[in-house]
């Protein structure tokens, strides 16, 4: 659907500007958009997978979102095949505003004030985005099972498993019945500065913030194999 078709999102007024970023801001700037977006450039195509990218986000507005940018022709909803999930992928559009989207993040990498981002703390996107950022080279062929206690959390969002198995990764919140290979401990504020790259893993393990215990190679290896904020190496910049 072309998008000066597009079916204006219920509650939001038009700026009244022919200007292209008026008008483009119109479509991406509703709340929760651009994150979306971020979820399908980061590979998330079916509504379980934008859910636990998006938690807070709740199903119902999560569904209105989805149908909104489909009339603003910057994703398609296609059926899937026999005992396949339905799924949404980007259209030409959409995938036009990548760069826009990761413009976005590496300014706010290096220009938003890190104690600030730190206050906006949620185990359950952190650990979302390592299972889709965990890199499985450096880790033995075998499967290698990984657990992340963050102790200061209730218990049901205390403990995370990571399954690394023939190169692919699984993100469990339940145990999954495997011996643990690496226990990793830490508070969530100290495994999200590592995650932005704000911090390392060496130098948490060496102020005592971050325990690991267990196989030596995946202890030695975890900087590597954690992966990292597609915005990590980006400097900041921002007066601390």
């Amino acid at each position: 659907m072309p998008l000066n078709n597009r079916v204006e999102p219920e509650g939001t007024a038009s700026y009244g500007q022919f200007c292209p970023v008026a008008m483009a801001a119109e479509i991406v700037c509703t709340r929760w958009t651009v994150l979306l977006l971020r979820e399908f450039m980061a590979g998330s195509t079916r509504f379980n997978e934008l859910r636990r990218g998006v938690p807070r986000m709740s199903p119902a507005l999560l569904s209105k979102r989805l149908k909104e940018l489909q009339q603003a022709g910057i994703i398609e909803h296609r059926r899937g095949g026999l005992g396949e999930e339905p799924a949404y992928h980007l259209t030409p559009a959409g995938r036009d505003l990548r760069d826009v989207v990761w413009a976005m993040g590496h300014w706010g990498q290096r220009w938003v004030d890190a104690q600030l981002s730190l206050k906006n703390l949620d185990p359950s996107l952190l650990m979302w985005d390592m299972r889709r950022n965990l890199d499985p080279t450096p880790l033995p062929p075998r499967r290698a099972t990984i657990q992340i206690q963050y102790p200061e959390l209730p218990a049901a969002r205390r403990y995370w498993w990571l399954l690394v198995d023939k190169g692919e990764v699984d993100l469990c919140s339940a145990d999954p019945g495997y011996d643990v290979d690496l226990y990793v401990v830490s508070d969530l504020k100290t495994m999200t500065s590592i995650w932005m790259g704000l911090a390392s893993v060496q130098s948490e393990v060496d102020a005592g913030r971050l325990l690991l215990t267990g196989d030596s190679v995946l202890q030695r290896s975890m900087q590597r194999w954690l992966g990292l904020s597609p915005f990590a190496k980006e400097r900041k910049l921002a007066a601390a």
